[in-house]
């Protein structure tokens, strides 16, 4: 399956940006409640940090629990988005030398970039990944406005060239804590398949849409459905 093929072939890149403009309404809206929800999820924020901070060192990992990660922004600009870590420090380099050295991890890597079995995840990590945790920290990034609360997910710039004609599409909008595509399949979601999902949202999108996906996610969050 090739970008075309998904896109449609009476569908241009062009087309689906020009369908996709939002009223100046909405965007007004949604930047509201971004900032309200953004300050709220930061008050949240403090007392989760002792915890998860508490249990780190528990675990005898005394290393920095706040992850930050150069990610593609609105407009392809770079951002830096926040997370709680939940891999070891090295966590690049054990990859790197994971997909040169066996061919099945390259192969899942490529397909999900992600790995459904991932060594690199620690015990606390796992906990706040099941929990959706390690996204709280996001919400600085909605605060500030690098983020939505709503959005496409945010794209490693090592994963552009894969995007293909997706990225002019997907980078119009500000990148999501979540987003469509991770209330239909979340990790059990194909990279071509995310990308089909952001782009959707992107011509779909309003407040209507904005809101069931939060709904979906927190139903999703209580059961623990799909988010390792």
């Amino acid at each position: 399956m090739n970008n075309t093929e998904v896109m449609g072939e009476n569908n241009s890149c062009e087309e689906i940006i020009m369908q996709g403009q939002c009223s100046r309404l909405y965007t007004l809206s949604k930047r509201f409640c971004d900032i309200f929800f953004g300050f709220v999820g930061c008050i949240f924020l403090i007392p989760l940090y002792i915890g998860v901070k508490i249990a780190y060192l528990f675990s005898k990992d005394y290393s920095p629990i706040i992850f930050k990660q150069e990610r593609i922004g609105q407009n392809g600009k770079p951002i830096y988005i926040y997370k709680f870590r939940s891999m070891v420090t090295n966590a690049d380099e054990v990859l790197y030398k994971m997909l040169k050295e066996n061919e099945d991890v390259r192969r899942e890597y490529k397909r999900y970039k992600k790995l459904k079995n991932d060594p690199r995840i620690t015990k606390v990590g796992q906990f706040i990944r099941n929990t959706s945790i390690d996204e709280f920290p996001q919400f600085l990034n909605v605060l500030k406005g690098d983020m939505s609360l709503v959005g496409p997910r945010p794209y490693l710039f090592r994963e552009k060239e894969d995007m293909g004609e997706y990225f002019d599409i997907i980078v119009k909008c500000k990148p999501g804590i979540t987003g469509y595509w991770q209330v239909n399949g979340r990790s059990g979601t194909d990279f071509v398949k995310r990308l089909v999902l952001d782009e959707y949202y992107y011509g779909h999108r309003n407040l209507v849409l904005d809101l069931k996906i939060l709904i979906k996610t927190f139903v999703k969050v209580f059961k623990k459905d799909g988010a390792k």
